[in-house]
């Protein structure tokens, strides 16, 4: 049996959690809707939400209306095998999408491209002569406005609350590499409980910046853990509701109960609408009233 991704990609959609889960399907090969389902009287009235898999990584995807907008703060590598696929993949996310570094040869790179879809997610396609496959989509988190030039602190400090956790090599910026800040991370690969991310810094001009758009959700399996990454990452940050937390970089981050995939995959209407009525009134999740909720014998 697979072993559980214990942090899994968040993506925020106004309507299109669905329609967007279904094309990422038919782009990925190696890939599968998991679960649907709609929770009903929330804040954002109607909410479709969407689990899948693509090639190997988890994803979670909510239609909760235009609160937020993605956007390429957070990216996504997909390291593909040959030259030829990342020209596949980049026809398949261009349409009605746009580029941001044109498709081509690179110095990183002999095939590259860094492209957004048309629901306004960014993916960096890439190949590597040699590249032993670990992870086929990584997260990619780019440190702009004011957290440039913070990506080595974020890294250290979400190595030091994750385990199984360490950070890679870090290349830097030269004095030559204008605007970016000499120094500064150019690119580092690190990796939290087996998962690959990477990450740099940008001092470039960019209209944009971490948001709640996409998140991370960290799965827990007791309160124990869930009070221990509340604390750990809300430190410095900012504390919302629904399990949502920011940390003191922006980025944001979802600290929930493994029984909740459970739950939300339970079709007794009944049961669904308890268990929403009880985490709307949470901010860090309280795993014994969900469960209380969920069987009907809460107070």
């Amino acid at each position: 049996m697979a072993k559980m991704q214990k942090i899994t990609p968040h993506l925020w959609f106004d309507k299109e959690a669905k329609e967007a889960a279904k094309f990422y399907l038919s782009v990925f090969p190696n890939s599968r809707i998991t679960n649907v389902n709609t929770l009903h009287n929330t804040p954002s009235g109607d909410c479709d939400i969407v689990s899948f898999t693509l090639s190997g990584q988890e994803f979670m995807a909510i239609s909760a209306g235009p609160l937020f907008k993605i956007n390429p703060s957070i990216s996504f590598t997909v390291v593909c095998e040959t030259k030829e696929e990342v020209t596949l993949l980049w026809k398949k996310l261009s349409e009605g999408g746009k580029a941001l570094m044109e498709l081509g040869e690179y110095p990183f790179s002999e095939r590259y491209g860094w492209i957004q879809d048309q629901y306004g997610v960014s993916w960096q396609l890439i190949f590597f002569r040699d590249h032993k496959l670990k992870q086929k989509i990584s997260p990619f988190l780019m440190f702009v406005g004011n957290v440039c030039g913070k990506a080595e602190e974020a890294i250290n400090f979400y190595v030091s609350v994750f385990k199984n956790a360490k950070a890679g090599e870090i290349i830097r910026y030269d004095k030559a590499q204008k605007p970016e800040q000499e120094g500064t991370v150019a690119h580092v690969s690190f990796t939290l409980e087996g998962q690959e991310f990477a990450a740099l810094d940008s001092a470039r001009e960019h209209n944009f910046t971490f948001n709640e758009a996409i998140s991370f959700m960290v799965k827990c399996d007791t309160q124990q853990e869930i009070d221990y990454y509340w604390k750990k990452l809300s430190q410095g940050g900012e504390e919302s509701v629904c399990g949502w937390l920011k940390d003191k970089f922006g980025v944001s981050w979802q600290v929930v109960p493994t029984v909740m995939d459970e739950m939300m995959k339970d079709k007794d209407p009944e049961r669904l609408a308890r268990v929403t009525e009880a985490f709307l009134k949470m901010k860090k999740f309280d795993i014994a009233e969900l469960e209380k909720a969920y069987q009907g014998n809460e107070k």
